[in-house]
């Protein structure tokens, strides 16, 4: 694997946690299948699947087993640093003109972020927290360190609450989130504590607290603006004080908020702050239509969700599924069911083993607002598929579905 490790065409299919191209390259370099099959721990046939495209690897024990077994180091596939790896320098032990941890840490960052966007949060949580606890922590109390290694925390930690969040676990998504602003202010990066900020304030927004999330986003914004400018962020700031205004059915301050948002994304640079998450032209769509329609303006509403859909459709499995919902919860309002009906067969798609929680639980919500159509054989036909496909995916989820109080997974 060492003569591998340079080929720009292995670190690509590392980005992408396609390990079908990676066994493929192994064999190519004359590792035979028998062997790749046993050192992966998997049987022959599902390696075929694997490197014909068939299936892809999902699970995150089997992405570990395979970056022990050949010796891919843990950040290319967005894992924590692996037993065999050797531990980072100390800073007595490094040369005064080496370079700064940063690009170590934005790569890192950007692998989760990138496997997260395919795989879901469920499937990644451990691994954050773990990097998060190996790699950085020891960072925070190093006197030689400077505050970058608290920005670096704050938004590992931001990302492990939106993993816990994606997993069903909003109590430990605070927690994070609560942790990664003290961080963020430490590090003195106002943009990244506003950041914190505008995930707050969506957490509140999932947990119907409109109140809560309209602090938490006039909070970002006044942070916003006594750190540099940074478009994109306020827009996203924006969005959440014009989604919690619309929940609470304040119909003018909700349209204001949605303009300010779209002027600021307007103005957004094409390239983004390292730490922040992204915030573009398809989540602005997205978030749009979930205003729009708590507004009953369910034609606009309707517009932008099919954009988003658009957009999406492409490199982003949760976030396409997430505004497949939508447009289609947008549709059974506008009592269109036949289109309802039509963008829930295109759902069914969505990978079985997508590592989201959220996407469950938004499924069943669409499939309670077509349950009162079911006399109409379409829908009728729809559910039966519907629920054959949520008992394939709970049993391919049940290692990461938490258990409801009554002990059943959801």
């Amino acid at each position: 694997m060492a003569g591998l490790l340079g080929d720009d065409r292995l670190l690509r299919a590392c980005t992408d946690r396609d390990m079908g191209a990676v066994f493929r390259m192994l064999n190519s370099r004359g590792v035979s299948t028998r062997r790749i099959a046993a050192a992966a721990d998997i049987t022959q046939g599902r390696l075929y699947d694997y490197m014909n495209g068939k299936s892809r690897v999902e699970k995150l024990s089997l992405f570990e087993q395979i970056a022990d077994a050949f010796r891919i180091p843990g950040h290319l596939l967005g894992l924590a640093r692996r037993s065999w790896e050797p531990a980072p320098a100390t800073a007595e032990h490094q040369r005064a003109d080496s370079p700064p941890p940063d690009g170590d840490d934005l790569v890192a960052m950007e692998h989760f972020r990138t496997a997260d966007r395919q795989t879901g949060g469920g499937r990644l949580y451990g691994a954050v927290v773990r990097h998060l606890s190996d790699r950085v922590a020891p960072r925070l109390v190093d006197t030689d360190s400077g505050p970058q290694v608290f920005a670096v925390a704050a938004a590992l930690t931001e990302m492990a609450g939106w993993m816990a969040h994606d997993s069903g676990h909003d109590d430990r998504a605070a927690r994070h989130f609560a942790r990664a602003l003290p961080l963020a202010r430490v590090s003195g990066n106002l943009p990244l504590a506003a950041n914190v900020a505008a995930s707050s304030s969506h957490l509140a927004l999932q947990a119907g607290d409109a109140a809560r999330a309209a602090a938490w986003a006039r909070t970002g914004l006044d942070l916003a603006t006594q750190g540099p400018r940074v478009p994109a962020l306020t827009a996203r700031l924006h969005t959440m004080q014009a989604r919690a205004l619309a929940t609470a059915a304040q119909r003018i301050p909700a349209a204001h908020a949605l303009d300010a948002a779209q002027r600021d994304l307007e103005e957004a640079a094409d390239t983004d702050h390292p730490w922040l998450s992204p915030f573009d032209t398809a989540a602005l769509a997205s978030e749009s239509a979930l205003i729009l329609r708590d507004l009953d303006q369910l034609d606009d509403a309707l517009t932008y969700a099919e954009q988003a859909v658009a957009l999406r459709e492409s490199g982003r499995e949760r976030s396409l599924a997430l505004s497949r919902i939508t447009l289609a919860d947008i549709h059974v309002r506008r009592c269109d069911v036949d289109a309802a009906v039509s963008v829930g067969h295109d759902l069914l798609s969505t990978s079985p083993t997508l590592g989201s929680i959220r996407v469950v639980q938004q499924l069943d919500e669409l499939r309670r607002l077509l349950e009162p159509h079911r006399a109409y054989g379409p829908v009728r036909e729809y559910l039966v598929r519907f629920d054959d496909a949520r008992r394939a995916r709970m049993l391919l989820l049940a290692d990461i579905i938490p258990p409801t109080p009554g002990g059943t997974p959801l």
